[in-house]
């Protein structure tokens, strides 16, 4: 089945939920900036959670699907199609994504998914890299996608209980744990906000606020990073890397976002604010389980509503 993409919106790309196992070759991670939004999207459709989606930022694309097709919208409200449940689109209607009405990035899953062919083990785009997803690149007017096609139908109108859903906030409180550096800083970062600045992208969220001090001179050798280090650079403000970051890099680490945060990072537009919060590992291991548990239950519950 062909899907026919007239606008292709801002930045819209592939992505599934990463390229793993390639770190120690200086490969990123890539994939969702909301891995949660899109594992959601796909299980509302019957796919594994693991099926490449379509990523799109603020300004979603225009499409045109060739065939009837069941479609789920995760992530951002963009106000075309409702969020949180199926949907069946019909064979040569147009579905135009406009601009984010809340949140930031969106997630379309398919069912059946897309005909993509992964590289190193994985369909997402790294764009910097040229490599990954379709073509390396970002969608542009005019590309055509082929989807596998499914004949899943849905039973009754129903959506998941939003209580599962992540706390998306234009500002939220996230739950850092800390760095390698961060006695060096003292508790600055916890005691004001920080506001998302435009020059963010798939590498980072920027942050600009009360610029942090450090209260140490010497060089700090390069490191190991992940999604969700918040590095410093001279400047004092924080970046939160994210799922295209380098795998080193030589700002001093003064914090890690947890993962169960990071879909909120993903969600926020420039101008939201963020807070943080000292948790400890344990709590963290304990918030991953949580959300993991309920993952597992909508998992079940989800495999009894398709026909």
């Amino acid at each position: 089945m062909e899907v026919n993409i007239i606008r292709a919106g801002m930045l819209t790309t592939m992505q599934d939920i990463g390229r793993r196992g390639h770190r120690a070759a200086g490969v990123p991670l890539s994939g969702a900036m909301d891995p949660v939004a899109l594992r959601m999207a796909n299980l509302l459709v019957g796919n594994p959670e693991d099926t490449p989606g379509i990523e799109f930022i603020l300004t979603g694309p225009e499409l045109v699907f060739a065939s009837d097709v069941l479609v789920a919208i995760g992530g951002g409200d963009f106000g075309v199609l409702p969020s949180w449940q199926p949907a069946v689109i019909g064979s040569g209607e147009r579905v135009k994504f406009g601009n984010a009405r809340r949140g930031c990035r969106g997630y379309l899953a398919v069912a059946g998914g897309f005909r993509i062919t992964p590289v190193l083990g994985s369909c997402s785009t790294f764009v910097r890299g040229g490599f990954g997803g379709w073509k390396g690149r970002a969608f542009r007017d005019g590309d055509v996608l082929e989807a596998a096609g499914s004949e899943r139908r849905i039973t009754g109108k129903w959506r998941i209980d939003e209580r599962i859903l992540p706390a998306y906030s234009p500002a939220p409180e996230l739950r850092v744990l800390p760095g390698a550096q961060a006695d060096e800083f003292g508790d600055d970062i916890f005691a004001g906000k920080f506001e998302v600045s435009s020059q963010s992208d798939r590498m980072g969220v920027r942050l600009h606020g009360s610029g942090l001090v450090r209260h140490a001179t010497r060089e700090v050798a390069s490191a190991t990073v992940v999604p969700g280090t918040i590095q410093v650079p001279p400047d004092g403000q924080p970046i939160v890397l994210m799922a295209d970051a380098q795998t080193i890099g030589g700002y001093p680490q003064i914090g890690h976002v947890i993962s169960v945060d990071l879909p909120l990072v993903a969600q926020l537009r420039p101008g939201d604010t963020v807070r943080f919060r000292k948790i400890t590992l344990a709590e963290a291991h304990e918030l991953l389980l949580a959300r993991e548990r309920a993952m597992g239950i909508l998992r079940e519950g989800l495999a009894l509503k398709f026909s």
